[in-house]
């Protein structure tokens, strides 16, 4: 098949959520001619999610609708490196997005910045509990960028995303009702709080009463009419209950669609070809310098684009592969350690209780959004004293209202059959009355956690798939049992009539086939060495200077929050240092 090659251009970006429209919109407004390559299909909030036909659950919600096509390609699994790893063929455990808006049109919109300690762990651990507290085989690692670094990207993104919220240290002062664990604000959020739901009123008398301090669940759900600063209009959330695996009808769910692309799209120097799906960056003949990339077209036709700037911008795993694929920087090697491409994979261990309550308390679970709810930060990061318990980690517990849609969000006591005559009784006596507690749990980073390139199974285009070989380690174990206690003590206090606790055990593994999060990180590491990053403090390969890798993929470790606050901040750090640094003399920046 002969390779079709388009005119060169400036910058082309690869993958088109949210990190995408981030440096779609800064790299065009520095005058840069730029192309984004989707592999997916075109998507908007109209005619996509329009009002009725977005809240089909069987679609969107059980089908997956806007997830990855796994017939076309996924990554294969195994705990150990004694086993042989497997496809993923059915989703379960996490829901990588596909087409225009990635993940960020399905994401919940939980809305997080790190603690300013969460990106310098492997110090804070150092001087708080000294060098033996850290696991064999821990691969904690510093991210090489400071809070106060990050903190105007912090809050740029809340801008642009209209996050709805309670600031909890403002310039300093600690702020009544906030999350007084949290880094210094400049700003407040930019909308309040979403109004709480019945759940989460109960939630925060009991957390008050054992002593500690709730505040709002900040959220990508704006919970007023807003204007972001590029002129774009979003509506409030109107709790329809149909967030997490959806659209937003409502344009009050902030996603590339709602925040960005209507100004992005109308820019005489932004171009954007959606189902092309790019299998390698090309480099050239000194692998020092990406020429460009090459895809395959929706004709099924091969096409080179020559570009001076490659920005990758796909899902986590994604940017990981096509840096393996391209020879980008040294493939990681667990055995010996060296090599930092597929280094570091994380994930997280979340666990929860569910509460049914009697007729007097109603939860009334159809009314929610996808952060609608309270959180507690007192058992998250450093938060608490770590010495005792011997275990690196923490996680934010809380009470999230997402909805109450009749497949997948129908809860029963223990016990109940599972048809028949028993099982719809169940569900009459217990749907509105049916409340949650669950936490996010932070997953560390080991030296036999990681990703490398299938030997055996490929692609719908003959690529090798990407492998994991991940599994749950004690420490992760014993952070999630220790927060469970947590859990059932703030679930006692809530009142429920019974209430029933999910959580991992010693000896327990990693199942693909329940859903936790899709929130996996790691793989493309920031860092100030080169011996343990695979990319610098500005997201830039150490290797190839002309290729930046955004997103999760980078992150050293993962903690107890929601990365995307993260990811975009990041987006602009490094889209700044691009614009101020890096085209005026193009090189490396570290």
């Amino acid at each position: 098949m002969a390779t079709q090659k388009k005119p060169a251009v400036d910058a082309v970006l690869v993958g088109f959520g949210w990190t995408g429209a981030i440096m779609g919109m800064e790299l065009t407004a520095a005058g840069l001619q730029v192309l984004a390559l989707e592999r997916g299909e075109m998507r908007d909030t109209l005619p996509d999610f329009a009002y009725p036909r977005i809240t089909d659950e069987l679609s969107y919600g059980i089908r997956g609708k806007l997830f990855q096509n796994l017939a076309k390609e996924t990554v294969t699994v195994r705990h150990s490196l004694a086993d042989t790893a497997v496809p993923y063929r059915q989703l379960g455990s996490f829901l990588p997005g596909d087409g225009v808006g990635g993940a960020g049109v399905h994401w919940n919109g939980h809305h997080w910045r790190p603690l300013p300690d969460d990106l310098r762990i492997r110090s804070r651990h150092e001087e708080h509990y000294g060098k033996k507290f850290i696991p064999a085989g821990m691969q904690l690692q510093d991210w090489g960028v400071t809070y106060d670094e990050l903190e105007p990207h912090f809050d740029q993104f809340e801008k642009i995303c209209g996050t709805s919220g309670r600031a909890g240290n403002l310039r300093g002062q600690i702020q009544p009702g906030g999350n007084p664990f949290e880094g210094p604000r400049s700003n407040e959020f930019p909308t309040p709080p979403l109004a709480s739901v019945n759940s989460a009123v109960l939630f925060e008398k009991a957390v008050r009463e054992l002593g500690y301090h709730p505040f709002p669940q900040a959220a990508a759900n704006v919970s007023q009419a807003y204007t972001n600063p590029h002129g774009v209009q979003l509506g409030p959330c109107n709790f329809c209950g149909f967030c997490e695996r959806f659209g937003c009808y409502m344009y009050a769910k902030s996603s590339p669609q709602t925040t960005l692309l209507p100004v992005l799209m109308k820019r005489a120097n932004f171009e954007l070809r959606t189902r092309s799906h790019v299998v390698r960056v090309n480099l050239a003949a000194d692998g020092k310098r990406a020429t460009g990339v090459t895809y395959i077209d929706a004709q099924g036709n091969e096409v080179e684009q020559p570009a001076d700037l490659v920005v990758l911008c796909a899902y986590q795993f994604h940017n990981v592969r096509l840096m393996l694929l391209s020879n980008i920087g040294q493939k990681y090697d667990p055995a010996t350690g060296r090599g930092v491409v597929g280094r570091n994979y994380a994930y997280q261990l979340n666990a929860g209780a569910t509460l049914f309550f009697d007729q007097s308390k109603p939860m009334n679970p159809f009314v929610g959004a996808g952060a609608a709810g309270s959180v507690i930060d007192d058992f998250d990061g450093d938060n608490f004293d770590h010495g005792p318990l011997g275990f690196v980690g923490g996680a934010t517990i809380n009470s999230i209202t997402t909805g109450g849609r009749p497949i997948q969000q129908m809860a029963v006591p223990a016990g109940t059959p599972t048809w028949g005559a028993g099982w719809k009784r169940a569900i009459k006596d217990n749907y509105l009355y049916t409340a949650s507690v669950g936490s996010q749990g932070s997953v560390m980073s080991y030296r036999d956690n990681y990703l490398d390139l299938d030997p055996t199974y490929k692609d719908v285009y003959g690529q090798p798939l990407l492998r994991m070989t991940f599994d749950w380690k004690a420490n992760d174990i014993a952070m999630t049992q220790f927060i469970a206690t947590k859990i059932e003590g703030i679930a006692r206090a809530m009142g429920p009539r019974s209430y029933q606790v999910n959580v991992r055990k010693p000896g327990d593994h990693y199942d693909l086939r329940v859903y936790q999060s899709t929130h996996n990180t790691g793989g493309a590491v920031m860092g100030t060495d080169p011996s343990t990053s695979a990319v610098n403090r500005y997201l830039q390969s150490w290797d190839v200077p002309n290729v930046f890798v955004m997103g999760a993929s980078a992150f050293p470790q993962n903690f107890g929050y929601n990365p995307t606050g993260v990811v975009g901040a990041l987006a602009y750090w490094a889209a700044k240092a691009i614009r101020e640094r890096y085209l005026k003399n193009p090189g490396s920046l570290a």
